[in-house]
């Protein structure tokens, strides 16, 4: 039973936003005594795993007719008869309240932002049918990550965590974009809104180098302006994760889209693992 809620959720996929929420976390701390608060990492990181929980549960809800007419998606959970969607509601509304009782043990602005960040991620599942800008959404609810997370410890809002939620944020819109690809032609069918849809696979995978081309541009900055936290590795978790970046978009084909798993979740994975942990390595050593 467990198994198939892990898959319903792609609990695996938690690995793009998670890494730059241990950022946000470790710069935090870093900036005040440098303590470790084991009992306030242990609440983020139960924060990630709620939120997103709750996140892609319900958007395995709000999909589950649009997925029972998708060749690609018919066998998932919900459409397979596999789980229920009155069960996967529940597991959604579980998720939610456990998320929301966690942020009260962290903080209080958590806890009073954390109705927000529901609305966000899990207003996502319905903006395909009304904006081919969909995409940007998806982007923002990663991007709550980096921030919350520094929250968390300091309590307050910072510039260093917010350009890491700019990173989040645009990287995110790029590689879900090309993920999108492979729908185009069905999105376009049930008159659902995605930049493929709207703009053909040629100029959607433009749109989303410019988005890669903006995360990097944003990735740099914190190595040039807070070089009392950055240094050598940093730099090289930068031009890795710029090279992770750079190689998917050398796998995807307007005509080619034989790799787009390998892009969408592989290389992002890799990518986001990679610079978290040399970031925070940095942060310490």
């Amino acid at each position: 039973m467990m198994k198939n809620y892990l898959s319903l959720i792609k609990f695996s996929h938690t690995i793009f936003a998670l890494p730059f929420a241990m950022i946000g976390f470790f710069l935090a701390t870093v900036e005040g005594n440098g303590e470790l608060n084991w009992r306030l990492f242990a609440l983020v990181l139960l924060c990630m795993v709620f939120a997103r929980s709750a996140a892609m549960a319900f958007n395995r809800y709000a999909d589950r007719d649009i997925d029972r007419r998708n060749p690609r998606t018919v066998t998932r959970e919900i459409p397979a008869g596999v789980i229920s969607a009155r069960n996967a509601l529940f597991f959604v509304l579980i998720n939610c309240a456990l998320f929301v009782a966690t942020t009260y043990f962290i903080n209080w602005l958590c806890f009073l932002l954390s109705p927000i960040a529901l609305l966000v991620v899990l207003g996502y599942s319905y903006t395909k049918r009304f904006t081919a800008l969909c995409h940007f959404v998806l982007g923002v609810g990663l991007a709550l990550a980096p921030i919350g997370a520094y929250i968390a410890v300091s309590n307050q809002f910072a510039l260093l965590p917010i350009i890491y939620s700019f990173v989040v944020l645009f990287w995110v819109s790029g590689f879900d974009i090309i993920y999108a690809l492979q729908d185009e032609e069905f999105d376009r069918s049930l008159g659902l809104n995605s930049i493929p849809a709207a703009l053909g696979k040629k100029r959607a995978l433009m749109v989303s180098n410019v988005l890669h081309g903006l995360t990097a541009l944003l990735v740099i900055y914190p190595g040039i302006q807070a070089t009392e936290f950055f240094g050598l590795y940093y730099w090289i978790a930068v031009a890795l994760f710029i090279g992770l970046l750079a190689y998917q978009h050398f796998l995807v084909k307007p005509n080619d889209l034989s790799k787009v798993n390998l892009a969408f979740f592989t290389t992002n994975g890799i990518a986001s693992t990679i610079f978290g942990a040399l970031v925070i390595f940095d942060l310490y050593f």
